[in-house]
């Protein structure tokens, strides 16, 4: 049967369409996620340097709290103004509990459940629970930023309740990697914990199965790990950045620069920011997600 110009145009239409759709499922959106799409960094990324060391690799950001907090805040500490956050995002985020090898796990989660591009989680510290990282208004807005940039871009954001920072904790954040990665396969986790949270960070780093499945790690105003040069997660080399207020009364930044120091002397992938005069809560309000979650995802 012959066919006419216009139905071989057709067809060859649909089958470039398939062969297309067939590179991309091959190649995966986590290319896409290499580099963040910008989300309103006129409002987040626009910080003054005040050094720099290390290559690069140390940088101190002027932080003022009545320009970072007042300035910002409609309700200082409670409310960030309208202009910071955008809540559209609410359409793909969800209230779950996870089984994770009879493990009860409540999260908050924010992107697709299947085939991310790749995976955030963060791990609040005491006091907390999993609607510390899933707050619009609270820190500035700097969660609603990392959650319109992880969701954005094709990943998805969990944010977690951690009811203890002891073993149990290990534990249970340990299965939700496993599963994120069980839902994502081959796809880059990127861990970060704040404050007492960093014990998790820590005791994941022990962790040889974890660590095979995750692509780097973010610290912000934790505890400072001696033995960490003993962990899988430094044999592996994966990126890790820390962030630290100066004036943090919990956990003095000088222990935590101390060790990125050593780790920078061993050409060790590691980054500091320490925010100038910033307190404990500091680095949560001004980190730069899409600054850190690009430089992991391309180490």
């Amino acid at each position: 049967m012959r066919m006419s110009t216009s139905h071989c145009t057709i067809i060859t239409a649909i089958a470039a369409f398939f062969l297309s759709a067939a590179m991309l499922s091959a190649v995966g959106p986590a290319q896409a996620a290499d580099e963040l799409a910008p989300f309103k960094d006129d409002l987040f990324s626009k910080q003054t340097v005040l050094q720099t060391g290390d290559d690069g690799a140390f940088e101190v950001i002027d932080y003022d709290e009545m320009r970072d907090i007042n300035g910002r805040d409609q309700i200082p500490q409670k409310r960030v103004q309208q202009k910071y956050v955008a809540l559209g995002i609410r359409k793909v985020q969800a209230d779950e509990t996870l089984s994770l090898d009879g493990i009860k796990l409540d999260v908050t989660r924010v992107g697709p459940a299947q085939s991310a591009a790749f995976t955030v989680i963060f791990i609040h510290g005491r006091d907390g629970d999993r609607r510390l990282g899933a707050n619009d208004y609270s820190f500035g807005g700097n969660f609603n930023r990392l959650k319109n940039l992880v969701a954005g871009n094709g990943g998805v954001y969990y944010s977690p309740t951690v009811k203890s920072f002891d073993r149990s904790g290990v534990a249970a954040i340990a299965g939700l990697i496993r599963y994120a990665s069980a839902q994502s396969p081959g796809r880059p986790i990127i861990l970060s914990c704040a404050s007492m949270g960093s014990q998790v960070c820590w005791g994941i780093a022990r962790d040889s199965d974890s660590v095979k499945r995750l692509k780097g790690m973010l610290i912000m105003s934790g505890v400072t790990d001696p033995d960490f040069i003993k962990s899988a997660f430094y044999k592996a080399k994966l990126p890790l950045w820390f962030a630290h207020g100066s004036r943090d009364p919990v956990y003095a930044a000088s222990d935590q620069q101390a060790l990125f120091e050593s780790l920078h002397k061993a050409k060790y992938p590691a980054r500091f920011t320490l925010f100038q005069t910033g307190n404990h809560g500091t680095p949560i309000r001004m980190i730069d997600w899409r600054r850190v979650v690009n430089w992991i995802l391309a180490g």
